[in-house]
């Protein structure tokens, strides 16, 4: 399946806590759950979870082969430069500080917002099955646990 057919977004903090939210995977359109059945595959569990953590550890891979990763930060921040510059209102996961996001407050994460000239807009508020948003409240858990640790 070409990538660029699959819609899926990883939240929360980036890295060992992020969540993948499998119930909105799409391929063009079409529910990754309903997906399976249409391609006659059965998409187990253990391979979700094995692409998942590819996702997850592909910046590894990537310093191991090239060094570092500046190359694809770089195109990430073109693109969050472009949406703000161009007022596109393009949906993208950026971090950003949350109000009642699923009980979360006062910590930024990566959710999916509307970003234009004025930057977000809007946090949009996806609709998370039990399991993603106990995982997302955990990866908030993470990051303020960071940040009581820190000394400032």
């Amino acid at each position: 399946m070409d990538p660029r057919n699959v819609h899926a977004y990883i939240i929360g903090e980036h890295g060992d806590s992020e969540v993948p939210v499998w119930s909105q995977a799409n391929i063009a359109g079409v529910s990754f759950r309903e997906y399976c059945s249409v391609c006659e595959k059965q998409c187990p569990r253990d391979e979700r979870e094995e692409i998942f953590e590819q996702v997850k550890n592909a910046a590894y891979e990537i310093i191991k082969k090239k060094g570092a990763t500046y190359f694809a930060i770089a195109l990430a921040l073109v693109r969050i430069v472009e949406s703000i510059l161009r007022d596109e209102n393009s949906v993208l996961t950026v971090s950003t500080l949350l109000d009642n996001y699923y009980g979360i407050s006062d910590v930024c994460l990566s959710t999916p917002v509307i970003l234009n000239r004025n930057g977000v807009s809007k946090v949009l508020k996806i609709a998370l099955d039990e399991l993603e948003i106990k995982k997302l409240q955990a990866s908030a858990a993470v990051l303020k646990d960071v940040i009581k640790g820190l000394d400032i």
